[in-house]
């Protein structure tokens, strides 16, 4: 993995911003907006595709070269002037040099006209890094997900179906990467059938490479300066081509859910809030079911979660939905109180031996330095605000959640109804419904139900033989002092001490395998006294901790739920034995893809397993089950979706021979 670094700019005296990297202007010196408006909204016929969109439809815009923005500024200006209130926008754009949110602010000012979309969209363009990332903007009803890297590594991860294509990257000329075969394979991949596509080059070898990926493409007089540009349909797949990749149908997507668009959503946790609230904000109606009797109760009931990276330097799936799940996060909690619900104070994860300090050294070159940075001893403890043993890695974006805040937060739109004193034991499907039941009585039904109850969700026969582990977790709480006041940052090494929230730090937490029951134990406090000892002693004295009797200590206790590979389970989910059934074969020949369709189980879907990770990839995930059941992009490239969906289980099992009861294995 390269670092992504931010676009180096020049300013013009007009304040128009120049790329160095490719010695070209973002936009017009004539006029940007009438560019825009001409080349792309005009010529792909936005503005009557906008007005003929349904309430509960959507038109789903692809681009290359982010830039400034100002394209995705303009549709939705227009999608905004012309669209009826419950249809909605997506925007998908690939960006290399993505702008600093300085440099973006700066750019934006030029358009005054675009300032109440500008704002928006600067209030959430916040830890925007490697890969994929989603920012929700209007209340749900536009999504942008930018694709922060090389075009060609992420558009082919890109699970999508693009009505719109705009070409826009620097010129063909001072940026040919951008203008070849292999990436108008890839638009013509991602375009839905009769997607439409419009560029303001009209250069011939671009014409005929986009005709020969299935386009038509044809000149038409241009604005400006320029004489002539280019707009066209998409036809089909070229019939000389070698047709692209199909999803093996076991990672396929599942035939859309007929009828009300009504869920639910079982589990009131970080899981269950974020699903509900990803469907609520696309016009759906969710009953969330709680057991306890208000949301947040167990593991999402801690006073403070850490916003915690634990990344690899190798790009790995899990490392993947981390990065791409915090910036989600992070952007997520400008919507709450700062200093009570949360706050970005920073993370430093302390190099506490040789071999921690090697990792660190190695994501520190991977990473940009906004995401993280190695600080040695004396720049850490002036980061803390306290004495410390070692240097570490800095997240400056990082921080501490009351993860109950963002729950509630998340909950509380008005198409969701929470259900608490609602306790599931059993999931029946009658007349293509799902109902839950409480012994005989029937709790609620919908066609489509998210099981978000962590390892709960084993005592309902269609998820019992998922493989998810409950590891207990306790924290301490410990009532702030003046002196302790002094720490300014969330300290990691095997645990974590937070600052004070409301008087009183959070430390935590331990891990514990066989132990059931949730009453706080005098060990674990005293476990976690040694873990904050060897955090920092100076903290240990100014927190008077080191005199405390351990009985005398208060905590809580919760069960984090994993699974076998340490990725969430999310996605929809198989019959198990008729999926043995179907893909008998694989355990033959683990190569072949058999074009039997997936044994679905319709509209039950799973969102479960995030472990200690929760705040980071569960709010993600919520917008991943979204996207599953409205046939929208995904959030997520690709394989990391393939990588948590809930079949992996069922299909190792397949292909290692085994039968559908063990599901354990990796």
């Amino acid at each position: 993995m390269n670092p992504i670094t931010h676009a180096q700019l020049d300013w013009d005296d007009q304040g128009r911003p120049h790329s160095r990297a490719f010695d070209d202007v973002y936009f017009s010196d004539k006029s940007g907006l009438e560019e825009t408006r001409y080349v792309f909204l005009e010529q792909n016929r936005l503005q009557a595709r906008f007005t003929a969109l349904p309430a509960g439809g959507r038109l789903v815009i692809g681009e290359t070269g982010f830039g400034t923005g100002l394209n995705f500024l303009c549709a939705w200006q227009l999608f905004e002037q012309h669209a009826v209130a419950g249809a909605r926008l997506h925007f998908v754009s690939i960006e290399k040099y993505p702008l600093s949110h300085a440099d973006l602010q700066r750019a934006l000012a030029l358009w005054p006209e675009l300032a109440p979309f500008a704002e928006q969209l600067l209030a959430q363009y916040i830890a925007i890094h490697q890969g994929f990332q989603r920012l929700v903007l209007d209340n749900g009803r536009v999504t942008l997900t930018l694709l922060i890297g090389d075009a060609l590594e992420q558009l082919p991860q890109l699970d999508a179906q693009v009505d719109a294509w705009f070409l826009d990257g620097f010129a063909p000329a001072k940026n040919p990467d951008m203008w070849t075969a292999e990436l108008f394979a890839e638009l013509a991949r991602l375009a839905a059938p009769g997607s439409t596509i419009s560029t303001f080059t009209s250069t011939g070898w671009v014409r005929r490479l986009i005709n020969a990926a299935g386009f038509k493409m044809k000149r038409t007089p241009g604005i400006g300066h320029k004489w002539e540009i280019l707009r066209g349909e998409f036809l089909g797949w070229p019939e000389d081509a070698p047709p692209p990749t199909k999803a093996k149908p076991w990672f396929a997507r599942p035939a859309p859910v007929d009828g009300e668009r009504h869920a639910l959503v079982i589990g009131g946790g970080l899981a269950g809030c974020a699903t509900a609230a990803s469907l609520a904000a696309r016009g759906w109606r969710v009953s969330l079911l709680e057991r306890h009797a208000a949301l947040a109760q167990e593991a999402s009931g801690n006073p403070q979660g850490v916003l915690y990276l634990k990344l690899s330097a190798h790009g790995t799936a899990l490392s993947q939905l981390i990065l791409s799940g915090f910036g989600h996060t992070r952007r997520l909690l400008e919507h709450l109180h700062r200093g009570v619900d949360w706050d970005g104070c920073g993370v430093l994860q302390l190099a506490f031996d040789a071999k921690e300090a090697q990792r660190q050294a190695q994501l520190a070159e991977a990473f940009a330095p906004h995401l993280l940075h190695v600080l040695d001893r004396d720049q850490a403890q002036h980061r803390a605000g306290i004495n410390l043993a070692h240097g570490g890695l800095f997240f400056p974006e990082g921080g501490w959640v009351h993860p109950p805040a963002l729950c509630q937060w998340q909950a509380a739109h008005p198409l969701i109804e929470v259900l608490t004193h609602h306790h599931a034991l059993e999931l029946h499907r009658v007349d293509d419904q799902w109902q839950a039941h409480d012994g005989e009585r029937v709790l609620a039904s919908a066609s489509v139900v998210v099981l978000a109850g962590a390892a709960e969700i084993k005592r309902f026969a269609p998820s019992a033989e998922l493989p998810l582990k409950r590891i207990r977790g306790q924290i301490t709480r410990l009532a702030q002092t003046s002196a302790s006041e002094a720490l300014a940052t969330v300290v990691c090494a095997e645990g974590y001490v937070a600052p004070a929230r409301l008087g009183e730090h959070t430390l935590g937490a331990s891990f514990d395998f066989t132990n059931e029951d949730l009453t706080p134990t005098v060990a674990e406090h005293v476990g976690n006294l040694a873990m904050l000892r060897e955090i920092s002693e100076d903290l240990l004295q100014r927190l008077g901790a080191a005199p405390l009797a351990p009985e005398q200590l208060e905590g809580r206790a919760a069960f984090r739920c994993t699974s076998p590979d340490y990725l969430p389970i999310v996605g929809p989910l198989a019959d198990p034995a008729a999926f043995q059934q179907a893909y008998a074969v694989l355990g033959k020949d683990a190569r072949q893809v058999p074009d039997t369709p997936c044994p679905w189980l319709p509209g039950l879907y799973i969102n479960s397993g995030h472990g200690s990770r929760g705040l980071i990839t569960a709010p993600l995930c919520g917008e991943l089950i979204a996207a599953w059941l409205n046939d929208e992009p995904l959030p997520v490239p690709a394989s990391v979706a393939e990588a948590c969906h809930p079949n992996r289980f069922t299909l190792r099992a397949v292909v290692k021979g085994k039968r559908a009861a063990s599901l354990g294995g990796h």
